[in-house]
């Protein structure tokens, strides 16, 4: 269904109101794709919900690595509360519309989580360095307020990069079309949207995403490479094993999250295509945040067994 640009407007000026273009013509797709994005999104908060109580709530979870990892719980239910609801709504509703402050707002949100979510998986990179490469002065290096200042200089980074970019984004003027070829309001295909010359809006999107996604990224690289040659010198089988195997659901996690996030903001405009971006958006907010939790939990003895504690609390609870 096209809109009518002129009802969105207000003066004849700049755009004040959009939609999302819809899914499909094919209702049950929509209901599908909507009853499947639901289950997901369900999953992902429960998931990363109970990690965060688990950790909270079991004082033997109180170390550095939890730490991070429950601040990276409480980042994916943000990330996806900011993005699923207004999707899981277009998708099933005619009531696809989103006002410009609604849209701006949305695009803070989204980039402020991202960021602060890139930030953090470099904070634990780092923690899990100095656990295998320096122990003898992990306590003294990764005190509780060292780490407390990494987490806060992430969640920092993601709010100021997140002011910015929307800020900047929003001061453009928007002559239509009013359909964002979209779930959400992504930097991208609202810039798309923008009168007149975006470049240097397209060049200041990828210079964050570089320096906000690449350099994190590279600070992850360098502290498994100094990991890896670490743990080759180790001498003992089960050494190498047990260090291997607490960075493992680490990798995963950043593989999953980094590689849908580089192909997105980091390849040339003229490879992009807003099929492929709706199928990696989905991805990179729905499908990353429900695994997740599921990564570390099935990987990690002490978050299974916290779980359990957890869980079975809450039954003596409900019993009682």
């Amino acid at each position: 269904m096209n809109l009518n640009c002129s009802l969105w407007q207000e003066n004849g000026l700049s755009v004040r109101h959009f939609a999302f273009v819809r899914f499909s013509e094919v209702t049950e797709h929509c209901f599908l794709l909507f009853a499947l994005i639901l289950l997901m999104f369900f999953a992902s908060l429960t998931g990363n919900a109970l990690i965060a109580l688990a950790i909270c709530t079991n004082p033997v979870l109180h170390t550095p690595m939890y730490f991070f990892l429950a601040n990276l719980s409480f980042l994916e239910m943000g990330y996806t509360c900011s993005v699923i609801p207004k999707m899981l709504q277009s998708l099933v509703s005619e009531a696809r519309g989103i006002s410009r402050e609604g849209c701006a707002t949305q695009m803070f949100f989204f980039t402020f989580f991202a960021i602060s979510e890139c930030s953090l998986l470099a904070a634990m990179a780092y923690d899990r360095y100095m656990a295998i490469c320096s122990p003898l002065h992990y306590g003294t290096r990764m005190s509780r307020a060292v780490c407390a200042h990494l987490a806060l200089v992430s969640w920092g980074v993601g709010c100021m990069v997140g002011l910015g970019q929307t800020n900047y984004i929003f001061s453009l003027d928007f002559c239509g079309p009013c359909e964002i070829d979209h779930f959400f309001c992504d930097l991208p295909p609202i810039l798309a949207l923008a009168c007149g010359d975006t470049s240097h809006n397209e060049a200041a999107v990828f210079v964050v995403a570089v320096l906000c996604i690449s350099s994190p990224f590279l600070l992850i690289i360098a502290s498994y490479v100094r990991i890896l040659a670490a743990v080759l010198v180790m001498p003992s089988p089960e050494g190498r094993h047990k260090a291997l195997s607490t960075c493992s659901s680490h990798l995963l996690v950043v593989t999953l999250f980094y590689g849908s996030g580089s192909v997105t903001y980091l390849r040339p405009k003229a490879s992009h295509s807003p099929s492929i971006d709706k199928l990696l958006a989905l991805f990179y907010t729905v499908v990353t945040s429900m695994l997740n939790p599921i990564i570390y939990s099935l990987r990690n003895k002490e978050v299974k067994a916290a779980l359990r504690r957890t869980l079975g609390k809450r039954r003596v609870l409900t019993n009682g």
